[in-house]
């Protein structure tokens, strides 16, 4: 356990209504508790309100444009999120926003999954097989959702 890094934690929500819950607040205790028990200080936190991590390119989303240009400016050591899909959903998009990461010398980490390597083609397979994952994930909430609101229409 190295001790003394410096972290950054992002938490994101997709729709208001997680907002209301309390989503944001057991994410953000479960990284502080986490990184308490690594010996690391987080020195800054994210929250991304009502923003979809499907819906919205990394390149539109500020928490995420100012976490990469503090990263370019070695502010931190480690992006700390409670589950990786929180960095995003996008599987043509997120996995390469993990490995700008790495490959800039900031270790990605979830609370609840683990650090995210890149040392071989494996680490690197299934880091894409994550989010294309979390893609499917978000293409079938909105499946089941469009359903729902055809259905409440139907009904009247």
């Amino acid at each position: 356990m190295e001790k003394n890094k410096r972290v950054y934690c992002l938490y994101r929500v997709s729709t208001k209504g997680q907002v209301e819950k309390d989503d944001i607040p057991m994410q953000k205790q479960y990284c502080r508790e986490f990184a308490e028990s690594q010996g690391w200080t987080i020195i800054k936190e994210f929250a991304e309100k009502g923003v979809s991590g499907f819906k919205v390119a990394a390149a539109d989303r500020d928490a995420i444009q100012e976490i990469r240009q503090d990263a370019e400016e070695r502010k931190f050591d480690i992006l700390l999120v409670f589950m990786f899909d929180r960095l995003g959903r996008r599987d043509d998009e997120t996995p390469f926003v993990v490995e700008w990461f790495i490959r800039n010398g900031i270790e990605v980490w979830s609370a609840m999954e683990g650090q995210q390597k890149m040392d071989d083609h494996i680490d690197k397979l299934l880091n894409y097989i994550r989010y294309w994952q979390a893609s499917g994930e978000s293409l079938k909430t909105s499946a089941r959702t469009k359903t729902r609101l055809s259905q409440i229409v139907q009904e009247g």
